[in-house]
């Protein structure tokens, strides 16, 4: 018998059809049976993502993902009680997020544009400008009329070559305290703050 509180369990189960969900579209997205027979997102290993984020459920901490996708790791986010936004450049991925939200009753929040802000430039140690997958478009905090310094913890899914510039971006323009994750294939979800890695948990401070 489970000895996790009534509200728990229900997170738990409310998150786990969730990920069933993700996982579906995913298929579905992955058998061609879309609208366009390309979508560029690779989707995030949400068991992983769950158990890097359970332990601060139903704590007052606003989530941001960047490159949301379809929506799932935004949705369960809302769902263990953070304060959810996602910004997603491919307005059909917008959608599907979207009615993704709807079909959970979720309240997280998400808008059309790019997660860089405007005026931001990329330029790597090595001088190199390219941005890897990462489109440029409006930005995204124009959408949600939010600023990156206004959230706690920022999750990101960087393909090769990305990671950096993303810390770049904390740095520039998130706030000193605030948590980033990066989610890459084989290495889980690791966590930074002003740019160090932060090697044991929790994270985040106890509430």
């Amino acid at each position: 018998m489970s000895t996790l509180p009534t509200d728990d369990l229900q997170r738990s189960a409310r998150v786990s059809a969730l990920c069933d969900a993700g996982w579906e579209m995913w298929e579905a997205f992955s058998a061609g049976d879309t609208e366009r027979p390309f979508h560029p997102f690779v989707a995030a290993d949400y068991d992983v993502v769950r158990t890097a984020l359970w332990p601060y459920r139903a704590r007052p901490l606003r989530f941001l993902e960047w490159g949301s996708a379809t929506g799932v790791i935004t949705v369960m986010a809302d769902l263990l009680g953070f304060d959810a936004f996602g910004i997603e450049l491919d307005s059909d991925l917008v959608r599907s997020a979207r009615a993704l939200a709807e079909r959970f009753e979720s309240g997280a929040t998400f808008a059309h544009g790019s997660f860089l802000p405007d005026g931001y430039r990329w330029r790597s140690p090595d001088g190199d400008s390219r941005t890897g997958t990462v489109g440029a478009g409006r930005s995204g905090y124009q959408v949600l009329d939010r600023p990156l310094d206004d959230f706690d913890v920022v999750f990101g899914y960087p393909w090769d070559g990305e990671a950096s510039m993303m810390h770049d971006l904390m740095a520039q323009y998130g706030r000193p305290d605030a948590l980033l994750l990066l989610h890459g294939t084989g290495t889980g979800v690791r966590a930074y703050r002003a740019g160090t890695e932060i090697t044991s948990e929790p994270w985040l401070p106890a509430a």
